[in-house]
């Protein structure tokens, strides 16, 4: 996977990164969790480093944790 620096601090991610949006929700109705979190894992083991959220995606914090707590569980950095 391609990297790029982001910012001036050094920072390298994913040249390719993941909208998480959908989800949540926010574009339609709730997608699986457990396809999400699937998602999640092929990303990170492709390389992915680079995921776009926000706290506005996922409005309440358990919302969006089985999300961070599947990214912490496949990261390796």
């Amino acid at each position: 996977m391609e990297k790029r620096t982001l910012g001036t601090h050094g920072l390298e991610v994913s040249a390719v990164g993941l909208g998480c949006m959908s989800m949540t929700g926010g574009y339609s109705d709730k997608p699986d969790r457990q396809e999400m979190i699937s998602l999640i894992r092929a990303a990170v083991d492709r390389g992915v480093t680079f995921f776009d959220t926000a706290e506005i995606y996922g409005r309440t914090p358990t919302r969006s944790s089985w999300a961070k707590r599947s990214l912490r569980t496949r990261a390796k950095w």
